[in-house]
């Protein structure tokens, strides 16, 4: 299945992890400055004849914007997801304790993007999200994510209550965020195995998603507005999960 890669970014990460899947990748022969200049340095040695001048038209049509920096690929689209319980083997092997993301009805591409990029940042496993409440990786999300959802695991899932039990059998605890929760995210201990469990904005989440949580906490707010961005609140709580881990490793 074929994907298009959007931007600097998103390109640059697969020519890193998967160079092999890239099947054409076209640049703006206008543009001429030192960032595109660095870019087809490392593009040339590895594409060779895959790499093709193009004009603003030509990247217009392929994207249907023009908000593509110059440089737009199509590839064959990468295969990183995995099952809730490899990523939890994997990081057993590697002596760590896995943190997920759970997305519960994150429709909205830019959103879905700014959490991938969060995730990956923040050292997450994988992000696991349902196959009917959730935006697909797309040019879009690409972009958004500025490369991230080309090597972060995103496990998409038949019925998300049924996956979060199993990774509550495999040993992750599941930490969701409420507005209503006593505790904050500040108060509880996120060194071990977790995942943190992120509702749509306005709605929140589901129902039975929040009663499968075994915590609920809050994001403190000391100002006027009531709740943040999913993709900022995700970062708040995933942030703190690393603060904590690495405060943990460097005793």
């Amino acid at each position: 299945m074929k994907q298009i890669l959007v931007g600097f970014h998103a390109v640059q990460a697969r020519l890193r992890v998967d160079p092999d899947s890239l099947k054409s990748v076209y640049f703006d022969s206008g543009r001429r400055d030192r960032r595109m200049g660095d870019f087809l340095k490392q593009a040339e040695e590895i594409l060779g004849e895959r790499l093709h001048a193009a004009d603003a038209e030509r990247l217009h049509k392929l994207t249907g914007h023009d908000r593509h920096q110059g440089v737009v690929a199509l590839a064959e689209k990468m295969t990183v997801a995995r099952t809730v319980t490899e990523v939890v083997e994997d990081a057993e092997s590697a002596h760590k304790k896995p943190l997920f993301l759970v997305l519960d009805g994150i429709t909205d591409p830019h959103n879905f993007g700014a959490c991938l990029r969060v995730a990956d940042g923040a050292g997450v496993d994988a992000v696991v999200v349902p196959k009917d409440r959730s935006a697909s990786v797309n040019a879009t999300v690409s972009k958004v994510s500025s490369g991230a959802s080309e090597v972060m695991p995103v496990i998409t899932v038949t019925n998300l209550v049924r996956s979060m039990k199993e990774m509550q059998e495999a040993g992750v605890w599941l930490i969701g965020t409420d507005d209503e929760a006593t505790k904050s995210i500040y108060d509880i201990d996120l060194t071990g195995p977790i995942g943190i469990v992120m509702g749509a904005e306005g709605e929140g989440m589901r129902r039975l998603t929040k009663e499968t949580c075994d915590e609920l906490v809050r994001i403190p707010m000391q100002g006027v507005v009531s709740s943040l961005n999913v993709s900022v609140a995700s970062g708040v709580c995933l942030y703190e999960a690393l603060r904590q881990r690495l405060a943990k490793a460097a005793k």
